[in-house]
């Protein structure tokens, strides 16, 4: 299976316009409302990419040569505690009850060109985890692991929202996030928000699934 690196595909180059057409809008925001209040979407992107970033590396390394079962299983893990960030963008949704958010429809297109661009992130390194695992098992066991992932994400989701807590927390103050998890699995709020945060990423994921294997089989036909 032939694996994609970030530069050698042009969608990506695609998504990398894309993130630089937020920035731009975040900059001309901050100029025009003279209020730096949104600039936390930048760094919110910032943490977004960084599963994207840990799955292209692991891509990258694969490329040369197979990782090993416990150079993978790091990245994997790695990956897995930054993955929630991506689409936790989708939340900041939130701020625009706040009474900085005076630019009604302005600080909604911002806020959301920065959530699809975070969305666009995970969901790619979605796609670049779900065909490592393949390399390495099948098709069965990729998709029962991204499914997990997904739910695992959503309930990410809702840990950084309402718990307030941040992936390196698991690090930093693993007892409060321990206990506070132990806490949450009580409230039915907490299942609402898992299951419907990990249906919607296990939807776009197979969903980008079903158009990356067309392509895919477009190409094959062409090249026959």
């Amino acid at each position: 299976m032939k694996l994609t690196l970030l530069f050698s595909n042009p969608q990506y180059r695609c998504l990398m316009l894309s993130i630089g057409f937020a920035t731009l809008l975040l900059l001309f925001r901050c100029g025009m409302a003279r209020s730096f209040y949104y600039t936390f979407l930048a760094w919110n992107l910032f943490l977004a990419a960084v599963p994207f970033l840990v799955s292209q590396i692991m891509v990258a390394r694969s490329e040369r040569r197979p990782l090993s079962r416990p150079w993978f299983a790091v990245g994997f893990v790695l990956w897995l505690l930054f993955f929630p960030n991506s689409p936790y963008i989708i939340t900041d949704l939130v701020h625009l009850h706040d009474d900085a958010s005076h630019l009604v429809w302005l600080d909604l297109f911002l806020v959301f060109v920065f959530a699809l661009n975070g969305l666009l992130l995970g969901l790619l390194s979605l796609m670049d985890m779900y065909r490592l695992i393949q390399l390495r098992a099948d098709k069965r066991i990729a998709s029962l692991t991204l499914f997990l992932v997904c739910f695992l994400g959503g309930y990410g989701i809702y840990v950084g929202r309402f718990l307030r807590f941040n992936s390196w927390d698991i690090i930093a103050n693993p007892l409060g996030l321990f206990y506070e998890i132990a806490r949450s699995l009580q409230g039915p709020k907490t299942w609402l928000m898992t299951f419907a945060f990990g249906g919607f990423l296990w939807i776009l994921f197979l969903l980008m699934r079903s158009v990356s294997e067309q392509n895919t089989f477009a190409a094959n036909r062409v090249r026959d």
